[in-house]
């Protein structure tokens, strides 16, 4: 896998290059969501979820909004000073933006606490304007120190293999993986459609993401 500089070297990188089909949701999460923006759980109730199921790598990306992660930091620290396990948790958003003519989503993950070039990102809503083109967005999530990776590739009108050549021409690091487009209440990879998105994201030397895209009460489903 051939990465940019940046990705090649990001901390983030490494753990995205181990996710597979068994890989969320007991193990890996980078996207779900909290009452910060339109999730039902409160940032502490997803952070006992996290805890209970024993996931390793979590980052909650509320759209446009960051708030959640300091609430559930707070409740991973006091975990680490009881002495017991708890996720490494990376900030995450999830931005809508224009790729290809179609509005998409892509998710900001492991940016820095410096993250100033994201604040236009983070004020609950899509931006208007420039901003909103795919490579606006990119570059601030590259400029906060993170990856950028498009959500859900079969999810939107335009075919998931000319949104993923498309991303990989305007710079993203990769796309989400392996999703449930069942929206099940117990998380599962849909067959054929996740299987052809990895093969072409590997293809393309792009990295891989999963994640449960929660919105409901339970963390292990949709």
């Amino acid at each position: 896998m051939v990465l940019r500089n940046e990705a090649s070297t990001h901390p983030l990188t490494a753990v995205l290059q181990q996710v597979g089909p068994e890989s969320c949701p007991t193990q890996l999460n980078f996207h779900c969501h909290t009452l910060c923006s339109d999730g039902s759980l409160a940032p502490e109730q997803l952070a006992a979820q996290a805890l209970a199921i024993g996931l390793e790598h979590l980052a909650v990306t509320d759209h446009h909004a960051l708030a959640a992660h300091g609430r559930i930091g707070v409740v991973f620290e006091r975990e680490h000073q009881a002495g017991r396990a708890a996720p490494t948790l990376w900030r995450g958003v999830e931005i809508s933006c224009l790729l290809e003519g179609c509005l998409v989503h892509v998710l900001g993950l492991g940016f820095g606490p410096d993250h100033s070039a994201l604040e236009p990102y983070l004020q609950g809503q899509a931006v208007v304007g420039p901003g909103l083109r795919v490579e606006a967005v990119v570059a601030a999530i590259r400029s906060a120190g993170g990856l950028a990776l498009l959500a859900h590739p079969a999810r939107y009108r335009l075919p998931h293999q000319r949104l993923i050549a498309a991303a990989a021409a305007a710079g993203l690091d990769g796309a989400e993986a392996w999703y449930d487009y069942a929206m099940g209440s117990c998380w599962r990879p849909t067959p054929l459609v996740c299987e052809a998105i990895a093969r072409d994201l590997g293809q393309r030397g792009l990295l891989q993401s999963c994640g449960t895209d929660t919105h409901g009460l339970a963390l292990q489903g949709r």
